[in-house]
């Protein structure tokens, strides 16, 4: 599968840049997965559930099965977080993954970047950013998108994992 992802600091604009592109690249009919990683402690599941009461009770793993959709939740314990590496055998495949965070991990990425954030390119400090998507100018070397120009964006990832 070809991967490609999105980074920044937080409040930079990278979640609504992820679901502009899926948007986008699923109506030029391709097929679009994503990884979110997170950096607190998020429950997708909910108190009370029949579900939540199954992963309280011990189990492992508990796979939620609607006529709309399927979800599987793997209970970590005292193991330590899976890497992207581990993660990525785990989906179906699909034309390309789109990864927002793991912004350490050895694909290549955008940088999505605010000027109210006032910090620094990450760029500047890892290599696999290959382009930023900011909401002003910026001083680097790099490719520079209007972080609001979703086609151009699109067509640039796509130019790269075509490579």
């Amino acid at each position: 599968m070809k991967l490609y992802g999105i980074t920044g600091w937080k409040n930079a604009g990278k979640t609504g840049l992820m679901e502009r592109l899926v948007t986008e690249i699923a109506s030029r009919g391709l097929t679009v997965s994503t990884i979110k990683h997170a950096h607190h402690d998020t429950d997708i599941d909910q108190p009370g559930r029949d579900s939540h009461r199954h992963r309280e009770a011990g189990a492992q793993e508990v796979l939620l099965s609607t006529p709309r959709r399927w979800a599987l939740m793997h209970e970590l314990r005292d193991t330590n977080e899976p890497s992207l590496a581990d993660l990525l055998p785990r989906l179906s495949p699909v034309d390309l993954v789109l990864i927002e965070g793991y912004k350490h991990e050895p694909h290549p990425k955008i940088e999505a970047y605010r000027q109210v954030i006032d910090r620094p390119l990450l760029a500047s400090k890892i290599e696999t950013i290959h382009a930023i998507a900011a909401d002003g100018p910026v001083d680097t070397a790099l490719p520079v998108f209007d972080l609001d120009d979703t086609i151009a964006i699109a067509d640039f990832i796509l130019s790269e994992v075509e490579r």
